[in-house]
Formats: structure tokens, sequence, C-alpha cells
């Protein structure tokens, strides 16, 4: 590239503990020479925060007053950065480290003519579990008929290739894209923000690719409260697929989710699944709220 566009990374920090710092020390690691960072913070409690910002003061760092979630809390950080004429803006998970040329294998592919085809909008590196460095993300799809969105571990042999949604994990999104479709939907608190992005972004035009020259690594911090993980994917999945699905196969997800809503019944009767009370939480608070 004989111009380096401008990329902001944008990291939404919560409690974030030790992971942040190596996240923070990752990116700064990287060998491409314009980008910025910023870290937007959601009222931690923890003094990761306080432990960024004396450790990585060339960092931009906005503190929210209240957990704000992960789509609210991000879209404050692209606006930060689509004001500032960002030509990429970049969303990586504070429980994330990527590899010295992360940005640069992204942006290479990102900014590759593609003659007739539709222009990439969205790209995600291999993403590796950080314990075991085990594929966790490689290309992502969506089951309409079982109301699920799922990752693939494995990597096609191809230099990047079509996702049906990419990970905010590590999301690495061109302007273009916030300024046709909009930001985040904010109706997500946490989890499947991503995947309708993605698929707004799709449908309007854009390509949604993972490029396989870009690595990074999860530790997936989530892990360590599954309670909220469940209670929280189980409610925004209901919102996506409420808002997104097609109109011939809606019949079938209404007989589909009345069935899933017997099985969570007999799980609490029947004591099956240590976490069926929290689901059937989920779905309660999902019809009352209304969305």
């Amino acid at each position: 590239m004989k111009n380096y566009p401008k990329v902001f990374i944008v990291i939404l920090n919560y409690n974030g503990g030790n992971f942040i710092k190596k996240c923070l020390a990752s990116v700064f690691k990287n060998d491409y020479p314009n980008f910025e960072m910023v870290v937007v913070d959601n009222h931690s409690t923890d003094g990761s925060l306080e432990m960024a910002k004396s450790n990585f003061s060339k960092a931009d760092f906005i503190r929210n007053e209240e957990n704000l979630g992960f789509a609210t809390g991000s879209n404050i950080g692209i606006r930060f950065s689509l004001e500032r004429m960002a030509d990429y803006v970049c969303l990586l998970n504070n429980d994330a480290e990527i590899e010295k040329d992360f940005i640069g294998k992204l942006v290479e592919v990102m900014e590759k003519p593609t003659g007739k085809e539709k222009k990439i909008g969205i790209a995600s590196p291999i993403i590796f579990n950080g314990e075991n460095k085990q594929v966790w993300f490689s290309k992502g799809k969506i089951n309409w008929l079982t109301m699920k969105a799922t990752h693939s571990t494995k990597i096609e042999t191809k230099d990047f290739y079509e996702s049906e949604f990419i990970t905010g994990c590590a999301m690495m999104v061109k302007a273009d894209v916030f300024n046709e479709i909009g930001l985040l939907d904010e109706d997500f608190f946490l989890y499947w923000e991503d995947v309708d992005f993605s698929y707004r972004a799709k449908k309007a035009g854009f390509r949604t690719v993972v490029v396989t020259a870009s690595w990074a690594y999860h530790f997936e911090k989530s892990e360590s409260n599954r309670e909220n993980k469940i209670y929280w994917l189980v409610v925004s999945g209901l919102i996506f697929f409420k808002k997104n699905t097609p109109l011939f196969l809606r019949p079938w997800l209404l007989i589909y989710l009345f069935g899933r809503k017997i099985k969570n019944h007999l799980d609490i009767i029947f004591g099956i699944n240590k976490f069926s009370r929290i689901v059937n939480k989920a779905y309660k608070d999902f019809k009352n709220a209304k969305f």
C-alpha cells in the first residue's frame, strides 16, 4: 500500500482485569504505521481503567457513567473514531490479543480493488483460543431453522473468503459501512449485535470476509460468568431472529420457539439443566420488554 488508511482500534472495557493490559500491549506492538487506539470504559470497578491509563498514555480513554452494554459502549468509540476521519474502525475485545501484522494484513485485503464484485466492508482475522491455540473462529454461519449462529473452526486455503457474519471479537469495518447502514443496534445489550451488523452490511451489498494471514487470540473472559452469558445469548438471539427472520420462515420459528419453551419447562421440572431457570428468565424478560 502506497498510502496507509487511518485505522482506529476501539476496545470496550468492563472490569477487564489483567486481560486489558495484555490486549493493549499487543496492539501497541503492531507494525502498522497509521493507527490510533480508543478505550471506552463501561464504568469498571476493578481498577482496570486506571491501570490502562497509567501504562498506555498514547491511547484515548472515554469513561461511561454506567455499564451501557457492548453495542452502546462500542458505538461511543465508533463515533469518536469517525469524527476524527477514520477510514477503518476495528472493534477488538479486551480479552483478545493480536499479532504485530494483524492490522496491515486486514487492511491490505480490504484495500484491494474488487472490480465488478461487491466491495469488502467487514473483515476478520483467524481467531484462535488463547488458552489452547485451537481455532476459535474461522467463519460464521446463521442457522435460521434452529435459531443459532455458529463458528466454524476449519480454515479455508484461500487468502480470504466469505463469511455469513464476522464476530465482534475482532472486526475491521470500513467507515463506508457505518455511513451507509448506521452503527451497532443498541437494542442488543450483549451478544448478537455483531451478527446483526454483519447481516445488515451484507443486505446493503458489502462483503464480509475472513483473512487467513491475519491472526488474533481470544481468551474468552465471559466464560467466568456462564449464567450471565447464557442469559444474554438467549435474549439477544430472540431479538435478532424477531428482527431479521425472512417472512416465509416466521411460521416455522414460532413453532420451533414454542417447542424450545416446552423443553425449558420440562428441564426445570425434572432438574435436567442447571441453567434452565436462567433461560426461562430470559424468555420472560424478552416478552416483557417487547422488543
